[in-house]
């Protein structure tokens, strides 16, 4: 708690009205990779409670369009279009489509978690299988050249994902946010280019 307390990304965070600290890495990330532009369709998949979606707001706008999925509710924020819904299931994804409104993504931003159990290997699994279905959301959903930043955690499975977006995008960048704290083994993987099939 006290690391927490001051951690100056919290501090920073709260000084700009931002809802958590991972703003700061979804800021990084987009100047690092130019992963944001005016005007864009974007998709940020798990964004409760709802640092990412404010990002989007400020850097996309006039003209773009945010959409935001959660299983948990996420208090509005002005501009974007919330489903709570579980993308991976059907009504959850009809749901996504309704609010694209029949438009293909420029940019698909999953920044999920699973629920921790504890146990390093089961939560791994979790983390990967989660990728795994934000990938094929993004496969499904992207235009042709469009950009996907996901988070993963460092272990089993995450080569043979890397491999997967290999296939799919013209560059894949892993990349470690200075925001992201020194003992998590979460990073970043930034595919840019998407190439449909």
């Amino acid at each position: 708690m006290h690391d927490h307390v001051n951690d100056p990304y919290v501090q920073e965070a709260k000084r700009r009205g931002y809802r958590s600290r991972a703003a700061f890495k979804l800021v990084e990330l987009a100047d690092k990779d130019r992963l944001l532009r005016p005007g864009i369709v974007a998709v940020d998949l798990g964004s409760a409670p709802g640092s990412w979606c404010q990002v989007l707001r400020e850097r996309l706008s006039p003209g773009g369009r945010i959409v935001a999925v959660d299983v948990l509710p996420m208090d509005p924020v002005v501009g974007v279009a919330f489903v709570q819904a579980d993308f991976s299931t059907d009504e959850g994804l009809a749901a996504v489509a309704g609010a694209l409104d029949g438009r293909r993504a420029d940019l698909v931003l999953p920044d999920m978690a699973p629920n921790l159990s504890g146990i390093d290997a089961v939560d791994q699994a979790r983390s990967v299988g989660l990728a795994d279905l934000a990938l094929a959301f993004a496969v499904d959903h992207l235009q042709p050249g469009g950009d996907f930043a996901v988070k993963v955690f460092q272990g089993s499975g995450l080569a043979e994902f890397e491999r997967s977006m290999r296939e799919r995008f013209a560059k894949v960048y892993v990349r470690k946010p200075r925001a992201s704290r020194d003992r998590s083994r979460e990073v970043f993987l930034v595919g840019k280019g998407f190439r449909p099939r």
